[in-house]
């Protein structure tokens, strides 16, 4: 499928219209979007709890940005990665990442704080992934990379295997749908999304812990 002027032009339109709510730099510390409230409590510590899983946010998760690259909004997609954790028996816990933007780097940051070694890397235009702390950075144990053929059930998925992995099984994989046509119909939309994301980064800072609320 190509993407011709009046399409690109379409596109980087919508994107511009769905920034242009994002929050002012004098908002307060707590963020809302949709039906979730990030409050952040302080610097992301080590964990020490084996039944916990780690969800490490990219920057502008459900701050400047608010639903995914589809549309589905930031609330629904934590509420069932942690419903699906919690399907397990285990635990959740959710910190936000600001020295990067790259999913990986979200995921192998709550891996290593996590108490199970095994967190999620969750980007606000949806793509994710599950990491383990003994991994390479690059490495992880499944990548969810096309973030247009995600949904809710998948993403709740995740969450279970992440648990799963958490409880020293070794889960089959979560089923990923393939669509040649994803990458073109979106691969503007994903670079602007991630360009947008890219801008909240804050080179250095430490991860911080949200406590997380949904209304």
């Amino acid at each position: 499928m190509a993407i011709n002027e009046q399409m690109l032009k379409s596109i980087i339109e919508d994107v511009l219209k769905e920034m242009t709510g994002a929050a002012p730099a004098s908002a307060p510390a707590a963020t809302a979007a949709g039906a979730v409230k990030l409050s952040p409590i302080g610097e992301a510590k080590q964990g020490m709890a084996s039944d916990e899983v780690l969800i490490g946010l990219a920057p502008a998760f459900a701050e400047s940005q608010t639903v995914t690259i589809t549309g589905i909004p930031h609330d629904k997609v934590l509420k069932e990665i942690i419903a699906g954790i919690e399907e397990e028996g285990l635990k959740a816990r959710v910190i936000k990442i600001y020295r990067s933007s790259d999913v990986a780097v979200c995921g192998h940051t709550a891996a290593k704080l996590s108490g199970s070694g095994i967190g999620i890397g969750l980007q606000s235009k949806g793509t994710s992934l599950i990491h383990q702390k003994d991994l390479p950075q690059l490495s992880n144990l499944e990548l969810f990379s096309q973030a247009p053929l995600i949904d809710l059930e998948t993403y709740r998925m995740i969450g279970k295997n992440a648990a799963k992995y958490a409880k020293g099984e070794s889960p089959a994989p979560v089923p990923v749908r393939n669509d040649q046509m994803a990458r073109p119909a979106y691969q503007a939309k994903a670079a602007l999304l991630h360009i947008k994301e890219t801008e909240h980064v804050e080179a250095g800072k430490k991860a911080v812990e949200q406590q997380v609320s949904f209304v």
